[in-house]
């Protein structure tokens, strides 16, 4: 892996790239950093793909802005143009997860000329974020903790990071989370990216996601986001879509299930015969 340092007004992404060919662009979510794709990495390394992962800002080894406001996600767009303007990559192929599906399906609508497919997991298409009804309301209520300063880093590190303890599915994964979230200004500037973008969550006239084939993967495990969403994500994208469940996995199933994940997204990115 190649460290790179890339601009983007005052703050400084940290991204990693690997490999040579067709290039693929990986957005990791809450609370990661590129880390969480080191399954995927290597598998489309091997395959022929040239990799980029960025550290989104606030996270891993970039730069933490110290303002809620500096998250909103008109600067989280802002930070993935100066990427692919950065490495002169006109267009890519873009694969996201959680918050980097939130950041992503927003970026594939104002700049569908950027990215040539995507492949959304857990995450669905902005206008779906209500599909899930009373019972996604009841996964979400973090959320609303999140939004006040103080009680959202309590929620996380109270009892000994327990609720961290509780969401991933191994000691060693919830233990490299508690390391990334223990050092100075990280628990909170995750906490900020849901503090400075809580209307997205409401907002349903969003438009649809053009020219473009997307996958939507979605686990049967996940306990914070059900599947409907991805299942309703079919109506609002114009070019070929393709939902799968993977059985066995929770939230994080790149990570609890890579062979099956990656098997997914090679098919994808060479092009389903169903796309043509």
């Amino acid at each position: 892996m190649e460290q790179h340092r890339v601009s983007s007004g005052d703050v400084e992404l940290a991204v990693f790239s690997a490999g040579d060919g067709p290039p693929v662009l990986l957005l990791h979510g809450f609370p990661d950093d590129h880390e969480v794709w080191e399954n995927q990495i290597s598998a489309l390394v091997i395959a022929g793909y040239r990799v980029i992962a960025p550290d989104t800002r606030g996270c891993g080894q970039s730069t933490i802005p110290p303002q809620v406001s500096d998250y909103r996600i008109k600067y989280l767009l802002n930070d993935m143009i100066a990427l692919l303007d950065h490495f002169g990559l006109e267009k890519v192929a873009l694969v996201a997860h959680d918050w980097g599906a939130m950041i992503a399906w927003r970026l594939v609508i104002a700049h569908p000329d950027r990215f040539e497919r995507f492949a959304a997991l857990s995450v669905g298409h902005p206008a779906t974020l209500g599909a899930g009804g009373k019972l996604q309301m009841l996964r979400s209520f973090y959320i609303f903790f999140f939004q006040y300063r103080g009680l959202g880093e309590w929620l996380m590190r109270g009892f000994n990071w327990r609720m961290v303890q509780w969401i991933y599915r191994t000691k060693d994964e919830a233990d490299r989370a508690v390391a990334r979230l223990s050092r100075p200004g990280y628990l909170t500037a995750g906490i900020n990216y849901y503090r400075a973008n809580m209307r997205m969550f409401a907002q349903r006239n969003v438009p649809e996601c053009k020219g473009m084939p997307v996958l939507g993967l979605a686990a049967d495990g996940d306990p914070f986001i059900s599947d409907k969403p991805l299942r309703e994500t079919a109506r609002f994208v114009d070019g070929p879509y393709r939902f799968e469940i993977i059985e066995g996995a929770g939230h994080w199933l790149q990570v609890d299930a890579p062979d099956k994940v990656n098997t997914l997204l090679l098919d994808f990115l060479r092009g389903d015969p169903a796309e043509k």
